[in-house]
């Protein structure tokens, strides 16, 4: 049996793609150089700069040495196309295109490094960066409105605020819901649009044909959803309020081209998170799956947190049945990917569930056999897996 693969083709850290397109392009070390200009880094309104990934608003401008990024990425996924291309459409049957950080289409607005930003923050808006600023600036004069280009928002809390705290995300007569507020939501949330279109444009141009497929992953932004602004998600770029559908945009441009939607958050449930900051995976899900099914897009999911209990397999399989509404069609999620492995995994009683959590969801959700069922017809595989299952769990621990 040939094994598939998905893999993972990210730039999810500015410094280490500057340095890998530094070899590339310049092995004497010339680009090197440009690993130091903070100007590329993604920067918050207090000067903090966040190098998981270079600033969508440099994408079509040459900084580096006379190339756009967007020209390296092309470059970089070319040279993984032409090294690995015995594999493509055999071995390796999907490439995950990596937008911004984590791999995820958004903005790094709640950045977890040095205690920056702590669940269940709101975040903070990323586009004080020289690109970025320029691009406001002009769509400010575009729109007539000259004086809304110098800033983002100046009211809109900090990293771990929370929405009533701020004069910008509050539900009575927040700046959000100003002419000013959905101006620069419209823009803000528009250029991380034009920068997955970008990006989308050029892995299309490179893989197709070839007999793989794309996907992007979206990231699943839980928290504060039950509120009107929606604050977290508007923060990383997401234009979604109790008003708006902010995935409905996202979803048609991948339709465009061909790309799988790929949704996290798929084991949770929305009593397991904490209700005083109005957390709902569940509902967040269901809106993609619709937003999805509307745009006529592959949908996928995979687990936010490391889960091994029944509970969690039970919420993965009815959430990737898509049975969202009273239609009756056959729609299923098109993938699942089951996050993490590592020792704890490979735990008997874990392993044991996990082995019957994948039976059912290859049957699918025509199948109609209790869990127990299920697990005992998985025992002999258990059985017969555990010497190769002690050996995975011993060479995870070293």
């Amino acid at each position: 049996m040939v094994s598939k693969f998905k893999l993972l083709c990210r730039f999810i850290n500015a410094v280490a793609t500057l340095e890998t397109l530094a070899r590339f392009h310049c092995p004497n070390g010339p680009l090197r150089r440009l690993i130091k200009i903070k100007t590329l880094a993604y920067t918050d309104q207090w000067g903090r700069r966040n190098y998981e990934y270079i600033s969508l608003g440099c994408d079509t401008l040459p900084v580096l040495k006379g190339r756009t990024p967007v020209q390296c990425y092309s470059d970089f996924m070319r040279a993984f196309r032409d090294h690995f291309k015995h594999f493509l459409g055999d071995t390796i049957v999907e490439i995950q295109v990596g937008m911004g950080p984590a791999g995820e289409l958004r903005y790094p607005s709640y950045p977890e490094q040095n205690g920056t930003w702590r669940f269940p923050g709101i975040g903070a808006f990323q586009c004080y960066d020289k690109y970025m600023l320029s691009s406001l600036k002009a769509a400010a004069e575009a729109a007539g409105k000259p004086e809304w280009g110098s800033t983002g928002p100046t009211d809109a809390g900090e990293y771990n605020n929370w929405p009533e705290d701020t004069q910008f995300f509050r539900k009575e007569g927040g700046g959000w819901t100003s002419p000013y507020g959905e101006f620069f939501l419209t823009w803000y949330s528009q250029m991380l649009l034009d920068h997955g279109e970008r990006i989308l444009s050029s892995a299309k141009a490179t893989f197709e044909n070839i007999g793989v497929k794309m996907s992007v992953k979206i990231a699943g932004i839980h928290w504060h959803y039950g509120t009107r602004s929606h604050a977290p998600e508007l923060t990383a770029g997401y234009y979604n309020t109790r008003f708006r559908d902010g995935y409905l945009p996202i979803a048609r441009m991948l339709a465009r081209h061909g790309a799988i939607f790929n949704f996290t958050c798929i084991e949770m449930r929305d009593h397991e998170q904490p209700q005083d900051a109005l957390c709902a995976p569940e509902k967040l899900v269901r809106q993609v799956a619709l937003a999805t099914r509307e745009a006529d897009v592959p949908l996928a999911g995979e687990n936010a947190l490391p889960r091994y209990d029944g509970y969690a397999h039970e919420q993965i399989l009815q959430a990737s049945s898509l049975n969202i509404d009273e239609s009756s069609d056959d729609k299923e999620m098109c993938a699942f990917t089951y996050l993490r492995m590592n020792p704890n995994l490979f735990q008997p009683d874990n392993w044991r569930r996990f082995v019957a959590f994948v039976k059912k969801m290859k049957e699918g959700k025509s199948a109609d056999r209790c869990w127990e069922q299920v697990e005992r017809e998985a025992e002999h595989f258990v059985q017969a897996s555990q010497p190769l299952v002690q050996e995975a769990a011993g060479a995870l621990m070293h």
